[in-house]
């Protein structure tokens, strides 16, 4: 398959599919068959056609990681796009010690920024969290609630999923960036610090940071949620 063929293939292909900005849904798309090194391999033997299988479950991946760094549905989906496009012309560049997933967000947090610096975006960031601090030295995190905890049912619920993502967008963008990276692709700490081109210190720092942020942001929430479920009315005491 040529790049050109199969770069028509692909634009078809994601035509006819729609993403959306949730990051809180659960489960990864199941392909059919075989992992991602069988895939690879036979990939570069020349079936060339299955690389559509290989890039499926990770669409939502590199177009979220593409959205938290553009802010704008129609750049991120020419931002995945062209990480998926790159990706099958430098698929012999992949090392062994890489995983393929990793390796994709990295081409998709690169095309991002490429795209984000040529829009001249950078020069309106928000400046939160742009002072708090050295991101070296070892971490020592306070004792919170993983948001990974939350019951799957409560993230069902659409009020809740709703704030969720909100406060999942309104983070600082290199908080945001760690946070997605770890807690939603999870991705280890070392394949984020990859990503991102930091040191493994950073990312732990960012990573802490963010979850303290969202902990602040979130306990309003869960607090009025937990309020009212109990079993008396305002007023009455519960003794």
């Amino acid at each position: 398959m040529t790049e050109t063929f199969f770069s028509a293939t692909y634009l078809q292909y994601v035509n006819s599919r729609k993403f959306d900005l949730q990051m809180t849904q659960t489960g990864t798309p199941q392909r059919a068959y075989a992992d991602d090194a069988t895939l690879i391999e036979r990939i570069r033997a020349g079936e060339t056609e299955l690389f559509l299988e290989l890039i499926q479950p990770y669409e939502r991946s590199i177009y979220l990681l593409a959205y938290s760094v553009l802010k704008n549905q129609a750049d991120a989906e020419d931002a995945a796009q062209e990480t998926v496009l790159k990706a099958f012309r430098h698929l012999d560049q992949l090392r062994s010690e890489r995983t393929f997933k990793s390796w994709l967000l990295q081409i998709a947090m690169n095309e991002a920024r490429i795209r984000r610096r040529n829009n001249h975006g950078y020069l309106y960031q928000s400046l939160d969290g742009m002072t708090e601090g050295p991101e070296d030295g070892e971490v020592a995190p306070r004792q919170f609630a993983d948001w990974r905890e939350i019951p799957s049912e409560t993230l069902d619920r659409k009020e809740v999923r709703e704030q969720l993502n909100k406060a999942l967008y309104d983070l600082p963008e290199k908080y945001r960036e760690a946070f997605l990276l770890r807690d939603v692709q999870h991705l280890s700490e070392k394949e984020a610090a990859e990503v991102l081109g930091i040191s493994l210190s950073a990312v732990k720092i960012r990573l802490h940071r963010a979850r303290m942020q969202l902990r602040e942001k979130l306990t309003p929430l869960f607090k009025k949620r937990w309020r009212d479920r109990l079993p008396f009315r305002k007023g009455e005491k519960p003794w």
